[in-house]
């Protein structure tokens, strides 16, 4: 079979197909229907009230944005990291209504007047929450990323501890809860420290938990 046969397209009709084409996208036209394109595509927006470390804040948010991004891009409470922003390393974790979330798997609109504390709420320099103190005291951070959602989760796993709620490796559910070594090193699994800092960060929460 010949060539011809075989490519009944020439390459001089590819190349006047493509200018042709070239030409087509240039008309007046399409700039115009790419402007209505853009615009049939802009994300709603909606009034969305935190009450973010004890401080009422209205917020005029895309509904994508999530609480993480709200935190950090919005309100400016850049303590709070982003990490793997997938919800596996929990540098992003705060507390909502007292309890930790990762707020890069959350929706900023799905917390309509919830309480929101991170890390810049639990404490200041000259004034800072035990759990922050016992940090600095046992050496619970290396380069200090995660520390933040470290402290945060820690202050919330023994909040928990205290109300009863089981772990994975709670044996008897009708006891009173201790907070163990064992409790709080599987209640803490979900903080990831690339640094290695966990024995340290195990050591804090256990000077919090006598105190």
């Amino acid at each position: 079979m010949s060539e011809a046969r075989r490519f009944p397209v020439s390459r001089r009709g590819v190349i006047a197909g493509g200018t042709a084409s070239v030409a087509a996208a240039n008309l007046p036209w399409s700039d115009v229907k790419a402007q209505q394109v853009e615009r049939s595509v802009e994300p709603p927006s909606v009034s969305v009230s935190l009450n973010i470390n004890g401080e009422e804040r209205d917020l005029e948010l895309d509904t994508r944005v999530t609480l993480l991004d709200a935190l950090r891009e919005h309100v400016g409470l850049t303590g709070t990291k982003k990490g793997c922003d997938h919800g596996q390393c929990g540098a992003c974790t705060v507390m909502v209504n007292g309890e930790r979330v990762n707020s890069c798997l959350s929706l900023a609109v799905m917390h309509e007047g919830d309480e929101i504390t991170t890390i810049e709420g639990l404490g200041t320099p000259d004034a800072l929450h035990p759990m922050q103190a016992a940090f600095v005291k046992h050496d619970g951070y290396q380069c200090g990323y995660c520390t933040p959602g470290q402290i945060c989760s820690a202050v919330a796993v023994l909040q928990e501890i205290e109300r009863g709620i089981p772990s994975h490796v709670t044996d008897d559910l009708l006891a009173d809860m201790q907070p163990t070594n064992m409790e709080m090193r599987e209640r803490m699994s979900g903080n990831i420290c690339r640094c290695g800092a966990y024995s340290n960060i195990a050591e804090a929460m256990a000077d919090v938990a006598e105190g």
